[in-house]
């Protein structure tokens, strides 16, 4: 990374400004004296770089890689950014899309953000989640920047989100999200609790990346969520899920209900029209019963995890299971 070179000054340059500096300073009084120590005071987090100082009050913050949409979520505003998916972008709140787009765009990724870039803009702290080889090649020039708070890819999700809240204060945006979805999930539980207890889940999935003929089964965010917090009964098959090929799409006869992805209007997501369109699909007891049921969830789109995202799970999921049963 390269950075501008100083210019060099002339000594009678150099007194005037630092006598300027010195009558300013006494003319600031125990204000300036104030401010100065505001700006100068730090506070140590923990993140998965080890235990970073950082600003006590950072001003302008840089988020580079899946951290970009969660510090959005939490009203954040930063001064400099990563690409976010344009489809993402158009799901985000309108303030959210408007914050994104006021930000300098460093790059399509953590991995490819421009450096020299992200100096001029001076942040005081940088949020960064990438790949750990990605960090390891980045770390020494992103910390001569700013204090780099790092999250890799496989650090909980609650800890990531707390410890970017309590960074960038806004601990109260968190915590007013973490209780509307605690108050979601207590009224769902008991909504739908005789549904909860007596039912077994398949939650079936396929992104459009994957191979032709391949599916995923109990494998997403919000799968994880669900047997977690609820808790539904879907088998948990490992941190991923399980990858099928379509030949075994019968196998998911056993499953009484069966969870497929939606977007946010409802509509089959495009990556899992070949598994709706299958005959084996089409076939299934649950499908022909009425009791395969389409389910929205943003976090499985933009890979990022938050209590206001899966509030809208939660809200989408509960409208599914009340085209079964009566509610308990």
């Amino acid at each position: 990374m390269r950075f501008a070179r100083p210019r060099r000054h002339s000594a009678a340059l150099v007194a005037a400004l630092l006598g300027a500096a010195i009558l300013l300073a006494g003319c600031g009084g125990d204000d300036s004296d104030d401010q100065g120590d505001a700006a100068a005071a730090t506070r140590t987090v923990e993140a998965d770089n080890g235990t970073v100082e950082i600003p006590a009050h950072p001003q302008r913050v840089a988020t580079l890689g899946r951290l970009t949409l969660s510090f959005l979520d939490l009203g954040g505003k930063p001064v400099g950014v990563t690409e976010v998916d344009a489809p993402v972008v158009g799901l985000l709140p309108a303030e959210q899309q408007a914050a994104y787009k006021a930000a300098k765009l460093l790059g399509s990724s953590a991995s490819e953000a421009d450096l020299e870039l992200l100096a001029t803009l001076k942040p005081d702290l940088i949020l960064f989640s990438a790949p750990d080889s990605d960090f390891d090649q980045m770390k020494s020039q992103l910390e001569s920047i700013a204090p780099t708070i790092y999250f890799g890819f496989s650090s909980d999700w609650k800890t990531r989100l707390s410890v970017t809240a309590d960074a960038t204060g806004l601990t109260d945006a968190l915590n007013e999200q973490k209780s509307e979805y605690d108050e979601t999930l207590a009224e769902f539980k008991k909504k739908y609790s005789e549904i909860i207890k007596t039912t077994r889940f398949g939650e079936v999935n396929r992104g459009s990346w994957q191979d032709p003929g391949m599916f995923s089964l109990n494998g997403s965010q919000c799968s994880e969520i669900a047997r977690a917090d609820v808790p539904l009964n879907i088998p948990d098959l490992g941190e991923g899920g399980e990858e099928r090929s379509f030949e075994r799409i019968g196998d998911l006869s056993e499953y009484d209900v069966l969870i497929y992805p939606v977007d946010v209007e409802g509509k089959v997501a495009e990556g899992f029209v070949p598994v709706a369109e299958s005959n084996g699909w089409k076939a299934l007891p649950a499908v022909t019963s009425g009791k395969a049921l389409g389910v929205y969830c943003f976090g499985d789109i933009s890979f990022t995890r938050s209590y206001r995202t899966y509030s809208q799970y939660l809200d989408s999921l509960g409208q599914a299971l009340a085209k079964l049963a009566p509610a308990g």
